[in-house]
């Protein structure tokens, strides 16, 4: 009974029943209109109608449209007005004010490197076609001047992360979308003490909704009382709110400005095997070192200035910056971030174009392959069109519907010649492209609606680094325990698949 009492005072089961109660509340209320007053039929046919025609117009991505449209014209009554409260990306004019004036600081931190760009259109015009979009588009710019080290296992982040953090001089910045109290993040927090003991400015950021189930409510002020100051992105509440979709995916580790991690890992046992989550995990980072680690101290910065509210002066951290101008570059780097509230979709068209310039292979990894018409078409195209195309996806699953949803896209995929392999040790969380020896991609964009649409992320692109061969030669030795699925393999009437394909926008 207490073991009950206690689940049922979980913060996530009582912001869960008071949604349920309010969705009940909406449906009874429209039910109750319609059943006193005629004319309120006509009225929801009509907000059905507009919703159709609003979400046609809209220039968000047809299978998202395609998701919403078919719900509206089953049920019509109560279709348009759930739209209208739920659908969509819409922000006050305080909030897209506040947008404004972080985007302007980042323009204005992050100049475009010319001289980088203008060196790499003498290599290969492809690369500087793909650099170019980021630098235009996201506002990140190209880097040489520094040097990258892949991660391929998280015990190995893990490692190398706490001995970046023993170093830290003058600030270090964490932005994470899990954080659970552990082996792992235990260790760390031992140390963000120690620093902030030491004068060391130490700030994180985690996720509400990533950290729901993983750490006790307020947590926050438990880090404020030990000096490390805290900020909670897009606090869970129990009210159905459009923006509780769009989530802080980032994961990010600063150390004074000159070393920086990224990757799929984020601050809990299971991503370094410490305890058995969906089998053994599989995933990676990268830590970079250099001038290009200055593009992700702005992302923290204006991330912390949007929720703490505060008028952080980016050049005076510019200034406490001792890079080890020893560095001899190893290639070319271009981390980048991306908004779900910008109307570009940046991380979707990095995909893209690592895959449509592909000359003889793109290796993929990554957990989910939740993914649309145009994402099938690239891949399908570049597999007929001779490029080896494979993908590891996990053998087990952490969410079975997602996983449906992936196995779902299997057999179009392989009969237009693209490789499917299934991590067969467990789960593979790592997000990843490698293309022809020359291009690479790591982050914690996943193949999936909600990276590519609804949630902030970033990653780093790369060129002609020896990083791009590491992660090239960490694929291949994946390969050895995955198991390729075969299209016999392949259901061929999955209807649990198919429906739930069409909803996975909105999932």
């Amino acid at each position: 009974m207490k073991a009950i009492i206690k689940f049922l005072y979980r913060r996530i089961v009582l912001i869960a029943v008071a949604i349920i109660l309010q969705f009940g509340v909406l449906i009874e209320m429209v039910y109750r209109f319609n059943s006193y007053f005629a004319y309120f039929y006509w009225i929801s046919i009509f907000a059905s109608m507009v919703a159709v025609l609003w979400i046609i117009n809209d220039r968000s991505n047809p299978s998202y449209k395609i998701a919403w449209i078919i719900p509206i014209l089953l049920f019509p009554i109560f279709g348009g007005l759930f739209y209208f409260f739920f659908g969509g990306k819409r922000l006050s004019k305080k909030e897209k004010r506040k947008m404004r004036l972080i985007e302007q600081k980042v323009y204005k931190a992050l100049r475009p490197q010319k001289a980088n760009l203008n060196e790499i259109v003498k290599h290969n015009e492809l690369a500087a076609v793909q650099s170019r979009y980021i630098q235009d588009n996201a506002h990140f710019p190209l880097y040489k001047n520094t040097i990258g080290e892949y991660l391929p296992i998280g015990k190995v982040k893990f490692e190398k992360l706490k001995e970046e953090l023993k170093k830290a001089k003058h600030f270090i910045f964490m932005e994470y979308f899990i954080i659970q109290e552990g082996v792992m993040w235990n260790s760390i927090l031992d140390i963000l003490v120690e620093k902030v003991k030491e004068g060391v400015d130490v700030r994180i950021i985690y996720d509400d909704a990533g950290c729901l189930l993983t750490l006790p409510y307020k947590y926050n002020k438990k880090l404020e009382n030990m000096g490390i100051k805290c900020c909670v992105f897009n606090p869970m509440v129990p009210i159905i709110y459009v923006r509780m979709n769009n989530r802080n995916h980032r994961k990010i580790a600063i150390i004074d400005g000159h070393t920086g991690f990224t990757g799929g890992i984020n601050l809990a046992d299971e991503y370094i095997n410490e305890i058995k989550k969906h089998g053994h995990w599989k995933d990676s980072a990268i830590m970079i070192k250099g001038d290009a680690v200055w593009s992700m101290t702005v992302m923290f910065l204006t991330m912390w200035e949007y929720l703490r509210g505060t008028d952080e002066d980016l050049s005076s951290y510019k200034k406490k910056i001792k890079y080890d101008r020893t560095i001899v570059s190893n290639g070319y780097y271009q981390p980048f971030s991306d908004s779900p509230l910008d109307n570009e979709n940046v991380g979707e068209i990095v995909y893209m174009n690592l895959i449509n310039k592909a000359k003889r292979y793109c290796f993929i990894t990554t957990p989910y392959l939740v993914i649309d018409y145009e994402m099938i078409r690239a891949l399908t195209s570049a597999a007929k069109g001779g490029i080896d195309v494979r993908i590891i996806t996990p053998h087990c699953a952490d969410k079975w519907y997602v996983h449906t949803v992936s196995k779902s896209n299997y057999k179009i995929l392989i009969e237009s010649g693209v490789k499917i392999y299934e991590y067969t040790p467990g789960f593979i969380h790592a997000k990843t492209i490698v293309t022809d020896d020359e291009f690479g991609f790591i982050g914690t964009i996943n193949m999936d609606y909600r990276s590519f649409f609804m949630h902030y992320e970033c990653g780093v692109w790369m060129y002609k680094s020896s990083t791009v061969r590491d992660i090239r030669n960490d694929f291949l030795n994946t390969l050895e325990v995955c198991r390729e699925i075969k299209i016999e393999d392949c259901k061929r009437h999955n209807v649990l698949g198919a429906v739930l394909r069409i909803f996975s926008p909105i999932m």
